[in-house]
């Protein structure tokens, strides 16, 4: 309720400030909206001045001020000492419960919070989201506090450049994996990246193949990875689950190391989706394979 008036006063503080057209179909209430979601938007990119928030909305520096004061009463903003906005506690509030609302988190957070203590490294989620691959879960290694990676819960995952991106492309059927790959500008960040579908594809077979995936730097030269995928009750991979470390605290085989623990993990993930359990091998380590 708290967030509709405060859209709703948004919006009406904007249409009492300008008559706006309607531009392809849009309402003057729905483009007032739009705009409001800009400012919050570039709020959580940069600090906003008045004068900025005005031209974002499209409206006098007096109306701009009443829209401001209303996100920030709503704590979707917050005003600095400086005079700026910045983005709000509001809003960071509901993106964890977003977060929390996604069905695979809650099942997966004891699996991945056990396999970090175990192998001691950065442990990340990431989950198949409309056309992105978003990390929705992070536990990073308190061994290395100093060592902070790139990576953010909530933030997309390039799918071409990144172990849990490919490991959920591979598995992908292909009609799904190419619309995705239809949007991809190959973009090389390193020396190990893949610039191109022919030698993607031929990664993505050895990835479905072997059941697992690495990122050699592909994005980030000093940032290594291992990644399996998670599989829900009808077999289909879903997301993905990864060990990362920095080149200097882990080699990329140091991390292979620890497969059999990341498979377990992401079988026992599955498992909690409602995916049955694969049998156990008879080599003897005690291990499912996957």
């Amino acid at each position: 309720m708290v967030i509709a008036h405060c859209i709703t006063s948004i919006a009406h503080d904007a249409m009492r400030a300008t008559v706006l057209p309607v531009v392809r179909g849009e309402t003057a209430l729905a483009q007032s909206i739009r705009r409001a979601i800009d400012l919050i938007r570039r709020s959580a990119e940069h600090p906003l001045s008045l004068t900025e928030a005005a031209d974002v909305l499209g409206v006098h520096k007096s109306t701009a001020l009443r829209i401001l004061q209303t996100l920030e009463s709503a704590r979707f903003v917050r005003r600095t000492g400086a005079g700026t906005y910045v983005l709000g506690s509001g809003l960071i509030e509901l993106s964890e419960l977003a977060l929390g609302s996604m069905d695979l988190r809650q099942p997966a957070a004891a699996h991945l919070r056990a396999l970090q203590r175990e192998t001691g490294h950065t442990v990340h989620l990431a989950q198949l989201t409309g056309d992105e691959i978003i990390y929705i879960d992070k536990v990073d290694s308190p061994a290395f506090d100093a060592v902070k990676l790139p990576s953010r819960i909530g933030r997309a995952v390039s799918i071409y450049a990144s172990a849990v991106g490919k490991t959920i492309l591979a598995h992908l059927p292909r009609e799904d994996r190419d619309r995705l790959l239809s949007h991809v500008v190959f973009e090389r960040f390193t020396d190990t990246t893949f610039t191109d579908h022919d030698a993607l594809d031929a990664e993505l077979a050895h990835i479905r193949e072997r059941g697992w995936a690495v990122d050699n730097g592909e994005h980030d030269a000093y940032v290594l990875c291992v990644a399996a995928p998670i599989r829900d009750s009808r077999g289909q991979v879903i997301a993905a689950a990864s060990i990362t470390a920095i080149e200097v605290i882990a080699s990329l085989d140091q991390l292979k190391s620890n497969l059999p623990l990341l498979l377990e993990t992401a079988s026992q993930i599955s498992y909690e989706l409602g995916y049955p359990r694969p049998a156990a091998n008879s080599d003897g380590d005690g291990r499912s394979t996957t």
